[in-house]
């Protein structure tokens, strides 16, 4: 007897999509998540990590860094090299690059970029007007409770037909998009 396990969806490893800007040892960066966030390398340089590799604290010189590249996904600084030996003989130089994962994980919210993007505030500010519960918003527009709260608090994404049927169905609005 075979049994199927249903596929499961796999996480996606946050990756660096655009550098926006650095200033000082903060690089802004959008990730293929669709966030924006500020990687604080002030706040890196502090960690046992970087006070220990010494290849690392290169980067707290400011002319060293300010020579960040983004490639696959990563900041790197194809300045800095290293030569890497393999059990095996092998010898390779590597430039310097951070896990972005790592990365991901010690940045911080770019509020002022992200609170840009938030579906859920203009939806619920559209809903109250309306003078809708979010139960009500959902029971017309086919969704649950649950869904609509999530979206209004900015913890889920929402695809475009969706928010299309909550906004045209549900609000009985008109919906627009405009890119500038």
């Amino acid at each position: 007897m075979i049994t199927e396990f249903p596929m499961r969806k796999t996480a996606k490893i946050p990756r660096i999509i655009q550098v926006i800007g650095i200033e000082g040892f903060k690089v802004f960066c959008a990730f293929n998540n669709g966030e924006y966030r500020i990687i604080d390398f002030q706040h890196l340089f502090e960690s046992p990590v970087f006070q220990k590799d010494a290849f690392l604290k290169q980067l707290m010189d400011p002319d060293n860094f300010s020579k960040v590249a983004l490639k696959e996904g990563t900041l790197c600084w194809p300045h800095l090299v290293k030569k890497i030996k393999l059990s095996n003989g092998m010898e390779f130089d590597a430039s310097l690059e951070l896990d972005p994962v790592v990365l991901y994980e010690e940045s911080l919210p770019d509020e002022d970029r992200n609170q840009r993007y938030f579906i859920g505030d203009l939806l619920k500010n559209a809903r109250n007007q309306a003078g809708l519960t979010q139960e009500e918003l959902a029971r017309k527009s086919g969704t649950t409770k649950n869904y609509i709260s999530k979206v209004e608090n900015n913890k889920t994404d929402i695809e475009l037909g969706t928010l299309r049927k909550i906004i045209e169905i549900g609000l009985g609005k008109r919906m627009e998009i405009f890119i500038r």
